[in-house]
């Protein structure tokens, strides 16, 4: 390779790299701005299908990943503490959603290749599609709705525990007020 051609391969790279850091930066919706959230049903990985619309009165936090999407795999560590802090209460349910078009036996396979396995339950069967129907542009993207059934938050790109208990503290008061 020419020198001229690795300066043109290293823009191109930079330019990808610029790409990438837009599409996971960080947009939150306003509360006041919410609107309902589409409702949807999908098998979990065991087969047994979960509609969104069941969880009404429970705060829901959904990640949207795919098997394609290297960051994804840093997401279900921070989840799992969210879901374990929750899980007993039943006040909080956390799901993952891929959206690549996986199988379940594929994403079992990439849960243990990228030691990332959910511990929460994770949905098989939905396309981006459905992500785009939460304003979803970039993965992963942590979609967190209220008791009501109205989305409360959009995160596009990696978060926290503490930045999804945030949220979820959010959502939960804003409903009282």
């Amino acid at each position: 390779m020419t020198r001229a051609g690795a300066r043109r391969c290293a823009r191109i790279a930079w330019v990808v790299l610029a790409v990438c850091v837009v599409l996971a930066g960080c947009s939150e919706r306003d509360p006041a701005g919410a609107s309902a959230a589409p409702d949807f049903e999908h098998p979990d990985l065991d087969g047994h299908p979960l509609r969104l619309s069941d969880l009404r009165g429970r705060t829901v936090v959904i990640d949207f990943w795919a098997t394609w999407c290297a960051p994804c795999a840093f997401q279900p560590g921070e989840l799992n503490q969210v879901w374990a802090a929750h899980r007993r209460a039943g006040d909080v349910v956390v799901l993952g959603i891929e959206v690549g078009g996986a199988s379940a036996e594929e994403i079992r396979a990439w849960g243990e290749d990228n030691d990332a396995i959910a511990q929460y339950p994770v949905l098989v069967g939905a396309d981006e599609d459905l992500a785009r129907q939460y304003g979803v542009l970039g993965f992963p993207a942590t979609v967190v709705i209220d008791p009501e059934g109205e989305i409360a938050a959009l995160h596009v790109g990696l978060t926290t525990a503490a930045e999804v208990e945030a949220t979820i503290s959010e959502a939960g008061s804003a409903i009282g007020s």
